[in-house]
This record gives structure tokens, C-alpha cells and sequence, in this order.
């Protein structure tokens, strides 16, 4: 039992005891039953919805993805009876590199605006002092500054919302059912985890590769290139609980993509309330029947503070893609094929800065990366150009709003075909956008958060991985304006064919590819930039399709006819009018033919181990696999044990020989 009331208790010690009574009672703050909801379940039920609808009258004031959070207390005569908080994503950070995600930074010390639990305002009013600091510190404040007073407005009006609350049902019940609260969400995601799933461990992995050689401003240390692995074990409980394991993942490094506990448990709230609390009434209760299990000295728990970690969602979004898909596999083991889902995806960012259209110093992030493609469903296609895991409210924005932001136009924005993973039911496809910069002699632009030269996403039961090669392509010097003199084509997109380009074919100029990240020397009007997104992964055998779906699919620009026919098996012909149209008969024959091609090429699994536990005993790899061994070997003894038992080899001496044992 407590010694002093509750309201008496220093904030610290409030939490010091819920913890310890969560501790004993196995029930947040010991509530081991929900009183106020069995005298009257009604009063319980519509108190929290009418909560809810406090948050999202308050949300549209400051309508954005999180990053930077704002929270005010709520006092009721004297008593602190919660806190209301509003967070945003700011699109300029004032770090080594302009805009949000600041890519570049690879220490603390380069990341930007640092504000950690301080007080900015007092009566309802932001300081002028931070202000300043912010105006000081940022290529473009009025983002930051309005955002912040958007967000106190908003958690103004969530406050004024309690306070009317309390007053009609009393300060008493208030604190009573606002645990309860928490403590039925905890009951409630035990629950729902033992409807919908079925208990046991489950198993999956995923990669981010890294290009970095040859690019300006990033601590090599040797290792231009390298390549994440991210091995991940969940475990249901007969009670519901879920555990994730990130044991084997790789230690953090000199770039922006390391995380931290908070923000793991982040990406893990954001994942579980748009997969299994969809209804809108999730709380801390829900991450309470969660446990992360984040091994010291990784990515995922670095044991340096003053590591970076400005761009965490590049290796928190393969991440929880794969938590999707470990759902996913149990709701198809209980029966509920209709919840699977393949899953999200990485979307790289741009961002930019330099000197505006305007004459002026800007910074930026450009966030039409909101509306990338989804991850297929068990049952129907994933979402085309409509979804991120961190904001599943896509939206890519209007060409129109975004160019009064930054010094380029327009000249191109479409669908990029076969980005989706094919499958029976294909990944949701990504698109590609072209601008020409414009009204500037100094742009630097860069990009992030996409993987190179492996897939961090996946597909599911024969669905293929969507496309993750990132190659940005630019025209320095470019003859655009002559050529638009002329009224002669332009190009508006890259095109279809890998080897030229319809920029090189229509536009004169220096071209320039670029694989993976992009920051170069800066960009000045004239010159043409491309940016694409990425596509989510397939669901089900690529032969099993609909030909009519797939023949819409490349009438649309979803699909080319080459992939029709050699991936999906599906013989395409023109009607009278010249649209395509799929031939059932001709379509039957040639997946007949590739079905039997599979059987000629299939070999049985052990003989496939064998000859890959050669290439083990060798390590005949590609060096960024060997390192990536190595340091994972180095790290984890579990991971270095079980890599062991499964090839029957040393794992140690083969990838760090010479290390002690």
C-alpha cells in the first residue's frame, strides 16, 4: 500500500510505484480488476471514446508523422492529472546536411537542434529565448516555430477537453478509470494476440546494404560499402504476450541509421496499431503485453551516446516489415487469411537546401515519400503509391503546394511498372518523380532510407520481394529550355529500359547515375533531377495470378508485357482497338511450360545444403557478406552458436579467425 496519496507523490515516485505494483500484480498500477467498467460499462465505454475524439479534434491542429514532441500538464484545482502531448515531423533540422533526416550525420555532433525534456514555455506561451535559439540554429525556423505553436494549440485544447471531463464525472472516478483504462487496453491486446494468433516462435530475417564509396562526407573507416543484417525471433505466449529478439543483428556504426530503445519501441507501437489495433482505442496498455529483447551494443541498443541517429527508420522499417510478416504467418496458422499482410517497406527521403527560389537560405524534406506502395494482402493487391509504415494517412502531396517550397518544377510524376512484388497478389507499386531546378544557382540535394543491392523486404508463401535497386539519375547543363523553345519531346521519367535512359535519349547534357544515396556537388538551374520510391512485397505463387487483372495491370502502366509473360506466365494479345487483353488458352499452355521448367531446375534440400555449406566452410562471399558475418559472430554468442550447429561448421574461425574463443 502507498504511504501518501497518490496526488501527494512526487511524479518520479508515481512511477517508481506503478512500476513496482505492475511488478507484483502482473496489472499496470496493481489494477487486478476493472471496477468502474463492471458497475457500469456504458460510463466506461463512452468516456473513452469521447477521449478519443478529444485526440483527434486536437490532432488536425498539428496533422503530421511524429518526430518532435511537445507535452503540457494538465492540472484539475492543484492536482496533475495527466499530460497531453502533440508531436510532428520537422522538415528542417539545421544538421550537417539541410532538412529532417539530416543522412550525413554520422555522431551526435552533426545531427542539429538538440532539445532534450526542456521546458520552452510557461502560461500558455513559448519562450522568446527558444525561439531565438531555434531562428539561430535552422536554414528555415518558421517550419519549427509553427509547428511547435500548432502543437501547444493542440495540447491546449486536449487539456481545456479533461478539465470539462473532470468536472462532470468528478476527480475521483477520473483517476480511478483512467487506469483502468491502460490497464483493460493490456487485457484487451492479450486477448486479441490469442483470438487471432497461435502461440509458439517464429522466425525471419531481412538485409540493408549501404553505398557509400566514392560519395563525399562519409567516415569510410575502410567499409565503403556494407550491408545489415537483421535476424528477428518472435515468440507468442500462451497468454498472448509478444516477444521480439533482435539477437545476431549487427553492431551500431558511424551513420545516421542507428536507433534507440525508445525508438524501437516506436517503430513497434506504430506497427502493432495500424496491424492488430486498428479500432482506435489503443493505449500504453497494449505496449505493456509487448517485450523487445535489444542486444547491448547493436543498432538497436547502442552502448554510445553520442551515436546518430537521425535516419533510424531506414533500418526500423525492413525491421517491423518483418514483424508483419511473423504476424501474419500465425494469422494464417489460427485461420484469419484475410489479416495477413506482407507488410512495409523502406520509402527513401529527399531532402534539399541552399538557396530557395526566393533568394533565400532554405532547408527541407520532401515528403511525397508518404505515399509509397504497400505490401500485398492474402487477398487482394497492396496499396499503389498510398502507404508508409510511419504514416499509414498516405498522402505525396500537390505538385503545386510543394513547388512554392523549393526551387524546382515539376516535369514528371508516374507510376513505376513492376515495383510491386509479384505474386498472386502483387505488391502495391511506387512512382517516380522528375524535376528541373529552377531559379537557383545553389541546390544541394540528398537522399536516404533505401537499401542497395539486397532486398529489405519480402514477400510471403511464393511471393517475390519487391525491387529495392535505387538509381538516381541527373542532368547537369542540361538543353531543356531549348528544347522546350522548339516544342520538341522532353522526357518525363526515366523509362522502361535499364540500359538507356529517355532522359539520355531526349535531353542533352552531362548525365549523371548515381546507385544508392545520393550527394554530389550542388545542383543550379538548369539541371534535371529523378527520385523513385519503393514497392511492397508479393503474396502467393507468381503462376497463379489473374491474366485479366494483370492485362488491366499493363494497360495502366503497373506492369510491362515483358513481366507478364516471364514472370506471371501470362500471354498478353491487343484488341481491335489496341488495348491488351489477356488469352486464357495461350496463358494455360505457358504456365504448363513453366511449371515444368520449376520441376527440371528443382533439386532436393539437402543436396542444395551441401553444396552451400561449401560455400560456408570457404566463406565464398562477397566481402560485405563476410563483414557483415563477422561482426555479427564478433557480437552475439547465440548467433554465433546456432550459425554453427545449422552448417556443422566453426563459424568463428571461418569469419574472424585468429579471435579468441
Amino acid at each position: 500500500m502507498l504511504d501518501k496519496p497518490v496526488s501527494a507523490l512526487r511524479l518520479r515516485e508515481r512511477l517508481l510505484d506503478s512500476e513496482r505494483l505492475m511488478e507484483e500484480t502482473g496489472c499496470y498500477d496493481g489494477i487486478t480488476e476493472l471496477s468502474l467498467r463492471n458497475q457500469d460499462p456504458l460510463k466506461f465505454e463512452t468516456l473513452h471514446t469521447k477521449l478519443r475524439a478529444y485526440c483527434v479534434s486536437a490532432r488536425e491542429m498539428a496533422v503530421q508523422v511524429p518526430d518532435v514532441m511537445d507535452v503540457v500538464p494538465i492540472f484539475h484545482e492543484g492536482t496533475l492529472v495527466g499530460w497531453a502531448g502533440a508531436v510532428c515531423h520537422e522538415l528542417e533540422a539545421g544538421g550537417i546536411t539541410p532538412g529532417g533526416d539530416v543522412c550525413l550525420a554520422q555522431e551526435r555532433f552533426t545531427e542539429g537542434l538538440f532539445v532534450c525534456a526542456e521546458k520552452i514555455g510557461e502560461n500558455d506561451e513559448i519562450r522568446r529565448d527558444y525561439v531565438i535559439r531555434c531562428e539561430r540554429n535552422l536554414r528555415m525556423p518558421i517550419y519549427w516555430v509553427l509547428d511547435e505553436k500548432a502543437k501547444v494549440a493542440s495540447c491546449i485544447d486536449m487539456r481545456e477537453s479533461v478539465k470539462q471531463l473532470i468536472s462532470e464525472i468528478g476527480l475521483d472516478y477520473w483517476m480511478k478509470v483512467s487506469k483502468e483504462f491502460i490497464e483493460e487496453g493490456r487485457r484487451a491486446q492479450l486477448a486479441r494476440t490469442r483470438q487471432i494468433t497461435v502461440p509458439g516462435i517464429y522466425r525471419g530475417h531481412t538485409f540493408y546494404g549501404h553505398v557509400t564509396a566514392g560519395k563525399p562526407g562519409f567516415q569510410l573507416l575502410g567499409d565503403p560499402d556494407w550491408l545489415y543484417n537483421i535476424p528477428i525471433e518472435m515468440e507468442i505466449g500462451t497468454d498472448g504476450k509478444i516477444t521480439m529478439d533482435f539477437e545476431g543483428t549487427q553492431p551500431w556504426g558511424y551513420h545516421s541509421m542507428n536507433c534507440t530503445p525508445a525508438g524501437m519501441d516506436g517503430g513497434m507501437f506504430v506497427t502493432l496499431t495500424q496491424h492488430m489495433n486498428f479500432e482506435g482505442l489503443v493505449n500504453d496498455g497494449a505496449w505493456m503485453a509487448t517485450q523487445l529483447k535489444l542486444p547491448h551494443g547493436t543498432w538497436t541498443n547502442p552502448d554510445n551516446e553520442m551515436v546518430a541517429t537521425a535516419t533510424s527508420w531506414a533500418l526500423l522499417l525492413p525491421a517491423y516489415g518483418v514483424f508483419q510478416r511473423l504476424l501474419s504467418r500465425s494469422f494464417i496458422a489460427r485461420g484469419f487469411v484475410e489479416e495477413a499482410f506482407v507488410g512495409q517497406v523502406n520509402s527513401p527521403m529527399i531532402e534539399m537546401g541552399g538557396e530557395s527560389q526566393y533568394g533565400t537560405p532554405f532547408g527541407m524534406a520532401h515528403f511525397e515519400c508518404a505515399a509509397a506502395g504497400s505490401g500485398a494482402l492474402a487477398i487482394k493487391d497492396g496499396l499503389d503509391t498510398a502507404y508508409v509504415g510511419w504514416n499509414p494517412e498516405s498522402d505525396m502531396g500537390n505538385i503545386e503546394v510543394w513547388e512554392q517550397s523549393m526551387p524546382m518544377v515539376y516535369i514528371g510524376r508516374s507510376i513505376v511498372p513492376n515495383s510491386g512484388g509479384a505474386g498472386k497478389y502483387r505488391g502495391g507499386c511506387s512512382f517516380v518523380s522528375t524535376w528541373l531546378i529552377n531559379k537557383t544557382s545553389h541546390l544541394r540535394l540528398h537522399t536516404s532510407e533505401h537499401s542497395s543491392r539486397v532486398f529489405d523486404n519480402g514477400g510471403m508463401c511464393g511471393g517475390y520481394p519487391a525491387p529495392t535497386c535505387q538509381k538516381h539519375r541527373a542532368v547537369r547543363n542540361s538543353n531543356i529550355h531549348e528544347l522546350a523553345a522548339k516544342g520538341e519531346p522532353l522526357a518525363h521519367a526515366p523509362g522502361t529500359d535499364p540500359h538507356v535512359s529517355d532522359y539520355e535519349r531526349n535531353i542533352g547534357g552531362d548525365h549523371v547515375v548515381v546507385e544508392g544515396p545520393y550527394i554530389t556537388a550542388p545542383h543550379k538551374a538548369g539541371d534535371i533531377f529523378s527520385h523513385s520510391y519503393n514497392g511492397g512485397g508479393g503474396y502467393g505463387d507468381v503462376l497463379e495470378r489473374d491474366p485479366v487483372k494483370t492485362a488491366w495491370d499493363v494497360e495502366n502502366g503497373f506492369l510491362t508485357r515483358e513481366a507478364a509473360d516471364q514472370v506471371f506466365g501470362i500471354v498478353l494479345r491487343d484488341d481491335a482497338e489496341g488495348y491488351p487483353v489477356a488469352d486464357i488458352d495461350a496463358t494455360v499452355k505457358r504456365r504448363a511450360a513453366m511449371r515444368k521448367e520449376r520441376l527440371a531446375k528443382a533439386i532436393p534440400v539437402a543436396d542444395w545444403l551441401a553444396a552451400e555449406r561449401g560455400r560456408v566452410e570457404k566463406a565464398d562471399f562477397a566481402p560485405e557478406v563476410k563483414k557483415m558475418y563477422a561482426s555479427a559472430i564478433k557480437l552475439s554468442s547465440r548467433f554465433t552458436r546456432e550459425f554453427s550447429d545449422f552448417w556443422n561448421v566453426d563459424a568463428r574461425s571461418i569469419f574472424t579467425p585468429g579471435a579468441k574463443p
